[in-house]
């Protein structure tokens, strides 16, 4: 019988790929991109239709919010809607004496602009909120610029009419579009469970699974999403309880197989490996078969830890107990260092003084068309320099493909479209295109978000078929204005480098880990939580270590610093499945996190 452990060598990330093999990758399908696509694009040729039909302004940032918002699983996207239009109502009830206040002097709405952008930037950053402060922020002060459009005494109602046409009305839409076409979340979590189990199989059967590059991707992404949505499925009752539990146990229980098949040696036994794949595929044909996976057959009695875990998660999903779930610490809505730590004061400092910059500058020119400007302050704007970086070198090269199939749509296809309902087949091809790239990984889904943004600013125009290139080009100055303020001031005021990030998720990490490590042997199969939190803890640095490169050189870690960075994730990913199956002597342990504490803390 082969040894319990991996080998010894600690395990080295893929060697990376060039850049036309990244996209290509990238774009390539898999399951369910499809599927969120196109309701993508229909939901945004509704959203469009409507602001047509009802001549609503900005519809452009109406569709804006259905991209960036709409995630695969109905019932997320349902709530997350109605969260947003009782938000949007509350804040809009809340300015209504600011809007009074500022009606009449400019000056003051300008101050009042900066106030409540700063503050929905600052939860944003400092919460759980995340993004979407910088969307709500993004949707009030735009309004608040508009406010000098209205009579003065009516001055709250259009401000009002306002909120509900850009966030309440594409709400609305997404609430009823998910009821009627939305992906349900059992659905969604039964696919999650088939990928990580033939994951699991491709991997074993590769005969390196600790080096597997797919196991590994899926070892890093957010299980506590999916545990998440495992609860949602029970609150809703959307099966009997008996099989909500079921799949709460298969989230984790799958996670649990993918950390065991990673720790398998290379040099596994033959016959050990033909019995867990063996096993696997069983369990893949019973899920496409729509039945309950059979129960695996117990462990060889000389099998090493991984093997045991194998086939005790493979026992879970096939509906034996589970046993007390060691729960990790619960995150609170605000971080613990919101009020102590200025880098969250920063970055919303440094957007809303780009976002004012930029209002400043369009309406010193009298040149409202060029007003994408401050919207892109919102949506361009990320923590550390680099992402910044990142982030505006993907929109400025989304921007100019979406604004070419724009140009390209008002100056062929335009002519001919009639009625709205040729409008929408329209909006929804160019959406098309943006939505199948947003919806891939996160280094190339803003790209995507930009396209199809770009594409709608240059073709939604007016309320109806638009013919004017002038606003069009417009919209794209505005774009590229934005992108250089953003890059301006994100380079030259409190530049955060991507280094200080990336030893924060290392260390929390580590903490991770040693929660693990304090649990007595048996019982660390158990803690899939916090070796989840671990997982993702790790994968996220490993983004940000890819993105080294976007940073000025001013502030850019130095080689030698990037490559101890790359090996202590490399390391800390061994190490927590290494203490996960109590392979590793207590002593090593401490010793192991002692040294991996002082290396993060550099």
């Amino acid at each position: 019988m082969a040894m319990a452990g991996a080998s010894d060598a600690p395990d080295r990330p893929p060697a990376p790929r060039s850049l036309l093999s990244q996209a290509v990758a990238d774009l390539a399908p898999f399951p369910g991109r499809a599927a969120l696509t196109w309701r993508i694009a229909l939901l945004c040729a509704l959203v469009s239709a409507t602001a047509m039909l009802f001549q609503t302004p900005e519809a452009a940032i109406s569709c804006y919010l259905i991209i960036f918002l709409m995630k695969p699983d109905a019932v997320q996207n349902i709530g997350t809607a109605i969260g947003l239009i009782l938000l949007v109502a509350l804040v809009v009830l809340a300015l209504i004496p600011i809007i009074n206040a500022t009606v009449e002097t400019p000056l003051l709405r300008l101050l009042a602009i900066a106030l409540v952008s700063f503050i929905f930037l600052f939860i944003g950053a400092a919460s759980q909120l995340g993004e979407i402060g910088g969307v709500i922020g993004l949707v009030f002060a735009f309004l608040l610029t508009l406010v000098n459009m209205a009579p003065v005494a009516d001055a709250v109602t259009f401000g009002l009419r306002y909120a509900a046409y850009m966030a309440m009305m594409p709400m609305a839409w997404m609430i009823a579009f998910n009821l009627v076409l939305g992906l349900s979340p059992v659905r969604l979590l039964r696919a999650t469970l088939r990928e990580r189990l033939e994951a699991c199989a491709d991997a074993i059967a590769s005969g390196a699974p600790a080096r597997h590059e797919a196991l590994a991707e899926l070892l890093r992404a957010d299980n506590a999403a999916l545990e998440k949505q495992a609860g949602f499925v029970r609150l809703l009752n959307l099966v009997r309880r008996r099989n909500a539990a079921q799949i709460a146990r298969d989230v984790r229980a799958s996670y649990r197989l993918m950390l065991a098949a990673s720790g398998l040696p290379d040099d596994l036994d033959p016959a050990s490996r033909t019995d867990i794949l063996a096993a696997l595929h069983a369990a893949i044909a019973a899920l496409d078969a729509g039945e309950q996976p059979p129960m695996p057959p117990a462990p060889d009695i000389a099998a090493g830890a991984a093997e045991s875990e194998i086939f005790a998660a493979l026992a879970i999903i096939a509906g034996a107990p589970e046993g007390e779930v060691v729960a990790a610490p619960k995150a609170p809505f605000l971080f613990p260092d919101a009020l102590s730590n200025p880098a969250y004061q920063r970055f919303a400092l440094k957007t809303t003084a780009a976002a004012v910059i930029c209002y400043l500058i369009y309406t010193g020119l009298d040149w409202s068309g060029i007003h994408t400007a401050m919207i892109t302050c919102y949506v361009a704007a990320l923590g550390t320099t680099g992402e910044t970086v990142h982030k505006l070198g993907l929109r400025i090269f989304g921007c100019l493909i979406g604004a070419a199939m724009g140009m390209a749509a008002i100056l062929f296809v335009m002519p001919q479209l009639e009625t709205v309902g040729g409008l929408m087949v329209l909006v929804f091809a160019g959406v098309l295109v943006g939505a199948w790239v947003s919806t891939g990984p996160e280094r190339i889904a803003y790209g995507g978000v930009q396209v199809a943004l770009a594409f709608l600013l240059t073709v939604l125009q007016g309320f109806g078929p638009a013919t004017s290139l002038d606003t069009a080009w417009d919209r794209v100055v505005g774009i590229l204005l934005g992108n250089v303020v953003i890059y301006l001031i994100f380079t030259h005021l409190w530049p955060v480098p991507i280094e200080s990030a990336v030893r924060a998720h290392l260390k929390a990490a580590l903490a991770g880990v040693s929660r693990i490590a304090t649990l007595a042997p048996e019982l660390r199969p158990h803690a899939v939580q916090d070796a989840a939190l671990v997982g993702s803890e790790i994968g996220k640095a490993a983004e940000l270590v890819a993105l080294v490169p976007f940073e000025p050189p001013a502030i850019r870690a130095a080689p030698e610093v990037e490559a101890v960075l790359r090996a202590t994730t490399a390391e800390i990913g061994q190490l927590v499945r290494d203490v996960y199956l109590a392979r590793v002597p207590a002593a090593s342990v401490e010793e192991s996190l002692a040294r991996l504490d002082a290396t993060v803390a550099t």
